[in-house]
């Protein structure tokens, strides 16, 4: 799906979160990446072959 070079990070991968986004909806609070995954602002994902990933923000120091 990628034509970037390099090529972007698969679905499958650790860093997917890295790919290009092609789709940007800010409006609505997604954006499609290059490989496939729709994220979510609350950093949820939506895989291609729709696995859900859980929001994974990070901890907030005190």
């Amino acid at each position: 799906m990628c034509s970037h070079y390099p090529a972007c990070p698969s679905a499958d991968s650790l860093d997917r979160e890295r790919s290009h986004v092609v789709s940007a909806h800010p409006d609505q609070g997604w954006s499609l990446l290059c490989n496939g995954v729709v994220l979510f602002d609350d950093t949820g994902l939506l895989l291609p072959d729709g696995t859900v990933v859980a929001p994974h923000r990070a901890p907030v120091a005190a």
